[in-house]
């Protein structure tokens, strides 16, 4: 128990709250998506945004994006999007020159595996099979992303 007090102590990123800010799933076409012979695999395309707001006193608000589209031939099968959120805090700890990249990468981290709970339990609840996203390297869009001129913490 001490040790767990310990990391705790020292977590240099710490998740205030989680919430689902805008979720939708479309079926557009499930007749002929269940009632079709074809057993070829879907193409499953899967976009991710991670973007921040500055609130204030090392706390902001980070929103992960989903975008996710499944087609097996020319038949959307279903269209999946999700926008996830949390209100995190750096600790002072960090340098001020760290603190985007951890609300960026390592909040992005902390909150990837309940994202993607979501997205497999609404695409199973939806008639198909749960998809289970990879995991994300946020490290890596971190990067592509402030390579852009509008990305960053607001």
């Amino acid at each position: 128990m001490e040790q767990a007090n310990s990391a705790a102590n020292n977590a240099t990123t710490i998740v205030r709250a989680q919430y689902i800010r805008d979720l939708s799933f479309e079926n557009p076409n499930p007749l002929a998506i269940f009632t079709s012979e074809s057993q070829d695999q879907p193409e499953i395309s899967v976009g991710i945004q991670a973007k921040a707001q500055n609130l204030g006193d090392r706390n902001f608000e980070l929103i992960l994006d989903f975008n996710i589209d499944a087609k097996r031939a020319q038949d959307t099968m279903f269209i999946v999007e999700l926008s996830y959120g949390a209100v995190v805090t750096v600790s002072e700890d960090v340098a001020e020159s760290d603190v985007q990249r951890s609300v960026m990468v390592d909040a992005a981290h902390l909150l990837f595996p309940f994202a993607r709970n979501i997205i497999a339990d609404m695409t199973r609840d939806g008639g198909y099979p749960p998809l289970m996203l990879a995991p994300i390297d946020f490290n890596n869009l971190y990067q592509q992303q402030n390579q852009q001129p509008a990305a960053g913490l607001n």
